[in-house]
């Protein structure tokens, strides 16, 4: 037992043990009502790491009284999943298959889940971390209730790790170690609502402290044990997008400070920051454009600098482009006109005749370039002249914004000019 990991000594044997998700667990919640039925019909169930997934998979099952099977979509297939409805036809009990990170199954091997479920010869649970919309398959999503989990709160936390410093069966009491709120507080913050980080790292500070010869946990050695805050993030994975989102609307909202925030997390969390860089590059023209014309070319200095640089040093220059496109004025001209353009341009319309470039002779007389007014020959290097086809005559697509340089569109859209 001594060699079972704390998290796993630890885990709730019944309702009453589990702690957190009191909006699925409790009095009056959906799914109580339906254990208290007798009802358990197939879940995903959808949430961070170290929420409380494998342990209510196994609580749900034990309250129906079914049988419940274990895959780990990491490390088995289909012939496994196969063998174990192959036996829940013939058996005595109900069976529940318990599928976690069941994300990591391709669309493939997710199908072959479904004529068990369709037909009830198993209940699926499926446990998964990224979001389902996009992992699983939509005839599974169908056929299974949704329950999103939530990352567990400090008050959560806080009171597991004082469970296991108190439980002599399973948890830390015979260690005879006592543990500071400060110590606590430590670990409860690095967790970052994650029961298995927090008891982990509550478990390697304790015997790092026995080891010491110290009967007291206190913050120092707590803060030595476990130094680094875990931070909740998957490259592959929702946090990815989510993260990275937003910044970008941090960036689109002027918000300088939110927007070191969100770029601290993900390079603490080791995103590529050519990605980043990328975004800001892509975010200097989106929203703001010609409002400030500079932004662009602070964007593409700091992707460069990434590549010459790299890091850690280009951090520097990522959060010097994040602030400076975070205070820029905004404008979405450049994306709203382009967007227009785009519509009219998809037509099948011919460039007009005196737009196109006579090469050669014989395309003269066809009369390519015939009636172009070269710009340069008149006075302010301008002249008008229609240069979109007749259907479109007059159109105006780029409309300057009222914010910064775009203020007051001097200079930025000529007149509109009579067919020639």
């Amino acid at each position: 037992m001594a060699d079972v990991p704390l998290a796993a000594r630890m885990r709730p044997r019944t309702f009453e043990e589990f702690v957190g998700q009191s909006h699925l667990v409790g009095p009056g919640k959906a799914l109580t009502e339906l254990l208290e039925g007798g009802h358990l019909p197939s879940i995903v169930l959808w949430g961070p790491a170290g929420t409380g997934k494998t342990t209510l998979a196994y609580l749900l099952a034990e309250a129906v009284g079914a049988e419940l099977q274990q895959l780990s979509a990491v490390s088995s297939g289909v012939a496994d999943a196969r063998k174990i409805m192959a036996q829940a036809k013939g058996g005595l009990f109900r069976t529940v298959l318990f599928v976690d990170e069941v994300h990591r199954w391709s669309k493939a091997q997710q199908d072959v889940l479904l004529p068990a479920v369709e037909e009830g010869t198993v209940t699926l649970i499926g446990a998964t971390t990224e979001n389902p919309y996009f992992s699983l398959v939509t005839p599974l999503l169908s056929r299974s209730i949704l329950l999103r989990l939530e990352p567990l709160t400090p008050e959560d936390v806080g009171a597991l790790l004082r469970r296991a410093l108190a439980d002599e069966d399973r948890g830390l009491a015979r260690q005879k170690v006592q543990a500071t709120d400060e110590a606590l507080d430590h670990l409860v913050e690095i967790a970052g609502g994650d029961a298995r980080i927090a008891l982990t790292g509550l478990e390697a500070a304790v015997l790092s402290a026995r080891s010491a010869g110290e009967d007291v946990l206190t913050l120092e050695r707590a803060a030595d044990a476990v130094q680094k805050k875990a931070i909740v993030y998957d490259r592959q994975g929702d946090a990815h997008y989510d993260v990275i989102s937003a910044f970008i609307k941090s960036i689109r909202g002027s918000d300088p400070d939110a927007a070191l925030f969100w770029l601290a997390r993900m390079l603490e969390a080791g995103e590529d920051a050519r990605f980043i860089a990328r975004r800001m590059v892509v975010h200097a023209s989106e929203d703001i454009g010609l409002a400030d014309p500079r932004a662009l070319l602070v964007a593409v200095a700091a992707a460069q600098a990434v590549e010459y640089v790299g890091l850690p040093e280009a951090r520097l220059n990522l959060a010097e482009a994040a602030i400076y496109l975070a205070r820029a004025p905004k404008s979405n001209s450049v994306l709203v006109s382009l967007g227009k353009a785009t519509e009219d341009a998809l037509s099948s319309d011919p460039v007009p005749l005196h737009l196109k470039e006579p090469g050669h002779p014989s395309l003269r007389k066809l009369g390519y370039g015939k009636d172009y007014r070269y710009p340069h020959d008149f006075p302010g290097h301008r002249v008008d002249q229609e240069y979109l086809p007749a259907r479109f005559s007059g159109r105006r697509y780029y409309e300057p914004s009222d914010q910064g340089e775009e203020a007051g569109g001097a200079g930025t859209s000529p007149p509109a000019a009579p067919s020639v």
